[in-house]
């Protein structure tokens, strides 16, 4: 299965944090499985910490890496699939993640209920 973290997902996997699922943690602890984290999650995790708002590991891109996960740069055609969203949500990140999961047939692992407005398929965080 192809799966996409959503930032705050990443966040509390990479701080083990108990408000994470348990059906959340298996998924992605399973080998099995591709697990994949947005260029657009790393865009926002830089400015959200540079602005005093977030805490992450300054090591983001190879604690990435440590657990196995694959980067998902933001390609035009997914950029593009941004624009065709219906407006439900008007976080940018959040867009970005959702046209990703559209384009590359991902499973998106959140606990933000918008994307349930979204035709995508959902894993609770």
């Amino acid at each position: 299965m192809k799966l996409l973290l959503d930032t705050h997902t990443l966040i509390w996997w990479l701080s083990n944090d108990s408000t994470l699922s348990l059906a959340a943690k298996e998924v992605i602890a399973n080998r099995d499985n591709l697990v994949f984290v947005s260029a657009a999650s790393a865009w926002e995790i830089a400015i959200k910490k540079s602005l005093g708002k977030l805490s992450a590991p300054d090591d983001l891109e190879a604690q990435i890496e440590k657990n196995s996960f694959q980067s998902l740069p933001i390609t035009i055609s997914q950029a593009l699939t941004v624009g065709k969203l219906p407006n439900h949500h008007n976080d940018p990140f959040d867009r970005v993640i959702i046209a990703q999961a559209i384009c590359e047939s991902m499973k998106i692992i959140t606990r933000d209920r918008k994307f349930e407005l979204y035709d995508i398929s959902i894993l609770k965080s």
